[in-house]
């Protein structure tokens, strides 16, 4: 006879490879069951770090993944991971202790309540029904890209609950076709592409969990059109000569300016937040703006038409309309100077106040990183540096686990995901002062897990900076948003890393020396790079003056 946790384990094993968490009361049976199978449980310090390695963990390419915790203060201390995860629209697992099925305790919550506060569903196992809820709950979150919650009440982890059942098959993936509605729009899509003159092609990355760069490809080299991403999305179009990088604040202004020309634009699955439209400033009044996206209609007032379907399937109708029709390039991206639209500004070295200018340290250790990389980024002012400086290859590897929420101090806990899904490459994360103290117990999980193949960047400049670039500008007091200058680099060294204090751009060479040596004879490497607060990255100038409005 098997136990619920048993029971639990069994379905979970069919369906997930990897399991992250905090062993407690309300999971300790649950962990006991993982461990007879083949789940790969790895342990980090912090709750929230439970659920944001498995959000990493899927971000990075891993697929669907589990986190772990106790009930009660287990639970409430993973909640802002938990709304980062709804808000980032990511499928994970939160398999969760809860109070006793016969009544709540003094340290027991309404856990269901909180959840569904933040997004989440709850799905409670029972003694009969452990497999069948959990593979429930694994189709849910799949389905609707979505965490949920599986909640195990204590008194049930242990009980008897029959022999392991054979498993159903996994429910196939959704995908959102296009009806006949959707055909004629897409129909007059591809009639204005052909037609236009300086056509632009923007994807996120929905495009890239449907599959689409194939398609988006052909699609741009048939309308000729300049192809921009939006942060999460780089690296999906796969012909980057006639790439110009990300949109919105993070991109460069001569290419935002480019954007701003062109006379029709369509957006593959790409959300149109804030940033990525720059504040509502990205295309004229003069582009016709179409959205493609498996969502239920458009995300931005911008946006002329809407087309509710899987961003695959209405780039490959575009591609046969405009076959179809006979249509030709339209020549505008030959005529495009993209390495001048790429180019950013190397920096002063230092800034006027003695300590490094970021955007200096930023282009150095983008000139050393391995080709082969994922970068993590926390939330903060910093966020600007990395994604500016240092491109990556694909979609899956550049995530901010984070900015969803608005949130800072879920970084290092990011590298612990990121490094299991990706285990050949190099993890980088990117993060400030204020994230990575907020983070610091996961700062031995980063080191023990990425080991040789782990790089923090820790952007130093001894404040709250986006506060301290918003608030501070407004006259609002200024010591609340400082922080005492902490010596990163000497407590990387007492959990086993490297740590290297970064004063000025010499001591960056040692990044160079450490890419170069094999990843099993090296140590994690921290860098703890100290700038100015004074430089400013250029999507926060937008967010200033949108606030001064």
């Amino acid at each position: 006879m098997a136990s619920v946790s048993m029971h639990l384990a069994h379905a979970l094993a069919a369906r997930v490879t990897d399991a992250f968490g905090v062993m407690g009361n309300g999971n300790a049976y649950l962990l006991d069951a993982l461990d007879r199978t083949a789940v790969r449980y790895t342990a980090v310090r912090h709750e929230a770090g439970a659920v944001v390695a498995a959000d990493a963990y899927y971000r990075a390419g891993g697929g669907l993944a589990v986190a772990t915790t106790t009930y009660g203060a287990g639970f409430t201390n993973a909640i802002t991971a938990l709304a980062e995860a709804a808000q980032a629209r990511i499928p994970l697992l939160f398999v969760v202790g809860d109070a006793p099925a016969s009544g709540k305790r003094p340290w027991d919550v309404d856990q269901r309540a909180i959840a569904a506060a933040v997004g989440v569903p709850t799905i409670t196992v029972g003694i009969t029904d452990a497999v069948a809820v959990t593979l429930d709950a694994i189709d849910l979150a799949l389905a609707q890209r979505r965490p949920v919650v599986l909640s195990i009440p204590y008194d049930l982890a242990n009980v008897e609950a029959g022999n392991l059942p054979q498993l159903r098959a996994p429910a196939p993936p959704p995908v959102v076709e296009a009806d006949p509605a959707a055909r004629a729009t897409l129909a007059e899509i591809a009639r204005r592409l052909a037609g236009a003159r300086r056509p632009v092609l923007l994807a996120g990355r929905g495009a890239w969990l449907a599959g689409a760069s194939g398609a988006l490809g052909r699609l741009g080299e048939i309308a000729g059109a300049v192809t921009v991403s939006s942060a999460l999305g780089r690296g999906v179009f796969p012909d980057v000569r006639y790439d110009i990088g990300i949109a919105g604040g993070f991109g460069q202004q001569d290419a935002m300016d480019l954007i701003h020309r062109s006379d029709v634009a369509v957006v593959f699955g790409a959300s149109l937040n804030q940033f990525t439209m720059k504040f509502g400033a990205l295309f004229s009044s003069e582009t016709t703006l179409a959205q493609l996206d498996i969502g239920n209609g458009a995300t931005h007032p911008r946006v002329d038409e809407f087309v509710h379907v899987d961003a695959r399937i209405g780039a490959e109708l575009l591609v046969d309309e405009l076959e179809r029709i006979s249509a030709s390039p339209s020549g505008w991206r030959e005529r495009v100077d993209f390495a001048s639209q790429r180019a950013r500004a190397p920096g002063n070295g230092v800034a006027p106040d003695g300590r490094l200018d970021p955007r200096s340290v930023a282009t150095r250790i983008g000139e050393m990183l391995p080709d082969d990389r994922v970068v993590v980024s926390d939330g903060g002012h910093f966020i600007g540096w990395a994604n500016a400086y240092w491109p990556v290859a694909e979609p899956d590897r550049m995530m901010m686990v984070g900015t969803a929420y608005q949130s800072i101090g879920l970084g290092l806990p990011s590298v612990v995901g990121a490094a299991l899904a990706k285990p050949d490459s190099t993890v980088v994360l990117t993060t400030g002062d204020g994230g990575g103290l907020m983070a610091l117990a996961d700062l031995e999980s980063a080191i023990r897990v990425a080991g040789g193949r782990g790089i923090a960047v820790v952007w130093n400049d001894a404040a709250y900076g986006a506060e301290l670039n918003l608030y501070g500008l407004k006259g609002l007091a200024e010591a609340p948003m400082l922080i005492p200058q902490v010596d990163f680099a000497r407590l990387a060294e007492a959990l086993g890393a490297e740590g290297v204090a970064v004063d000025d751009l010499d001591a960056l060479d040692r990044l160079g020396e450490w890419a170069l040596e094999l990843a099993s004879s090296r140590r994690f490497l921290l860098l703890d790079c100290r700038i100015s607060p004074d430089v400013i990255a250029p999507y926060q100038h937008e967010i200033i003056a949108i606030s001064q409005q």
